[in-house]
């Protein structure tokens, strides 16, 4: 008990404090992203899914490092990666995306590797540069649309300006830091890395929204209380997501790059919940409450 008073003197000490880590984060994801669009026009890295592009899967033993390097003056913004057996982790295949045509793409192939490529031995995909324009403007406006929608449902549900910003606050912030990360990895984003957040929304709002209601609509036990009892199930929750984010990460990652994209996003996206939520979320909801003398 002595342990557990002492705790919790120490954040009603430090609790603004602590609200200066993820503070800085924020300000930090703001200029780095700011650098950022300003230096490449965007604010991601976009795969030819969302820029256009051809994608060809060769099956077969290839060595990607050498043909990139020997191709990067023939195609434009050559990038390759391999698929392997889950199992063995064998090489199966190589996938090689390029923004140049088709045609293009296919005859500088055969000239490296001295034979023609047909559908025994590979696949091609061609994606119209317009076409994937107003594929990316679609996602975006979905999941601008779906972050203003789980705003004003918060609104509503809360009908406090402070509670209800505090949770809007985290999720933004989740969604920014996330950005900020995937782009510092160097991670070219596809229509499923776009997907991936329109998830992370959800996956964000879901601990604030526990904890708000903890706090603000149980009147049982002292703040601490009620953080604490919040504290637990949440971190619960957001542990197992993560956990179960990580494994399937590491299974998958051989062999499935949309997957692969969708599960780093929310796992990056998760470790930032747990920030923007217990540290974030917690700090404005204690103030908000001290100051209004809420019981």
């Amino acid at each position: 008990m002595a342990e557990e008073s002492k705790s919790r003197n120490w954040h009603d000490k430090y609790y603004k404090h602590l609200l200066l880590i993820p503070l800085a984060l924020l300000v930090l994801s703001l200029i780095y992203i700011g650098f950022f669009y300003s230096a490449n026009n965007d604010f991601i890295y976009k795969d030819i899914s969302l820029t256009g592009g051809t994608s060809v899967t060769i099956y077969g033993q290839v060595d990607t490092v050498k043909l990139k390097q020997d191709l990067s003056d023939k195609l434009d913004s050559i990038n390759t990666r391999d698929i392997s057996d889950i199992v063995t982790r064998e090489r199966k295949a190589v996938i090689i995306e390029t923004k140049s045509d088709g045609d293009l793409t296919r005859q500088v192939l055969e000239e490296y590797l001295g034979y023609e490529l047909n559908e025994k031995n590979s696949s091609f995909e061609f994606t119209g540069s317009a076409l994937s324009e107003s594929f990316f403007k679609q996602l975006i406006i979905a999941v601008l649309f779906a972050f203003i929608f789980m705003a004003i449902v918060v609104f509503i549900i809360f009908r406090t300006f402070v509670p209800s910003s505090a949770v809007v606050i985290s999720a933004f912030a989740d969604i920014l830091m996330t950005l900020t990360v995937a782009n510092l990895f160097g991670i070219k984003m596809s229509s499923a890395g776009i997907v991936a957040f329109l998830m992370l929304i959800g996956y964000s709002v879901d601990t604030d929204i526990l904890l708000t209601t903890r706090i603000l609509k149980r009147h049982e036990g002292t703040i601490n209380q009620k953080i604490l009892g919040a504290l637990k199930t949440g971190i619960t929750m957001t542990l197992t997501s993560l956990l179960a984010i990580v494994f399937a990460l590491i299974v998958v990652k051989s062999f499935s790059v949309v997957l692969t994209q969708i599960f780093t996003i929310l796992a990056i996206g998760l470790g930032f919940d747990i920030l923007n939520t217990w540290i974030t979320n917690v700090s404005i909801l204690k103030w908000y409450v001290e100051s209004k003398n809420i019981k």
